[in-house]
């Protein structure tokens, strides 16, 4: 159930602790759900199924079926972006930009005038691989 309750979270853009609150459990059970610590209570299952009716249960549960009960409904319009309006004259205001004296286009600049950059590379001096059984080897 936790990879599906991942896959819920992901979908509605929701973090742990956006989710107890909305479901008004505390933030240390969702994680211990969602790490596979604990398996949730029946009045875990009971918030979510109250907030989100629209979740198929079961699907949460079981793996059966889809995520949702049926498919949500797709986002609406804003009255702005109707047919025509997005394409309004919109009147721009600007300023133009006027360049400083001491820039001008087309100006060449001798190699002596390039301000030189030297970077101090670091070199690798020593590698040390670490074993998972504790040991290591120095390289």
């Amino acid at each position: 159930m936790n990879t599906r309750l991942k896959l819920f979270l992901d979908a509605n853009n929701l973090t742990q602790a956006e989710f107890a609150d909305k479901i008004n459990v505390v933030r240390a059970s969702v994680s211990h759900v969602l790490s596979g610590r604990n398996n949730p209570s029946y009045d875990f299952i009971r918030s979510i199924m109250q907030k989100y009716p629209e979740l198929n249960i079961e699907w949460l549960m079981f793996g059966k079926g889809t995520m949702y009960k049926t498919m949500p409904a797709p986002p609406q319009k804003p009255a702005e972006y109707e047919e025509g309006l997005i394409f309004q004259e919109v009147e721009e205001t600007y300023e133009p930009v006027i360049e400083p004296e001491s820039v001008r286009l087309n100006e060449t600049i001798t190699p002596n005038e390039v301000p030189q950059v030297t970077i101090n590379q670091r070199k690798v001096s020593k590698v040390i691989i670490l074993f998972d059984d504790g040991t290591y080897q120095e390289m």
